[in-house]
């Protein structure tokens, strides 16, 4: 007997085990919210100025 191909194949859950405590967005991301394009790009220009 079979017993490999026995009994319906589980379907794939595509969702997350657990949700982020600090998620973009919720209210318990303790680093604050997101930052803004320019405010990455300036910091980025800033740390290529050093080196």
């Amino acid at each position: 007997m079979d017993y490999k191909a026995s009994g319906a194949p589980k379907k794939g859950k595509n969702a997350p085990k657990h949700a982020e405590h600090n998620a973009h967005g919720s209210g318990k991301k303790p680093f604050g919210a997101r930052e803004d394009k320019a405010a990455l790009l300036a910091r980025m220009k800033k740390a290529a100025g050093k080196a």
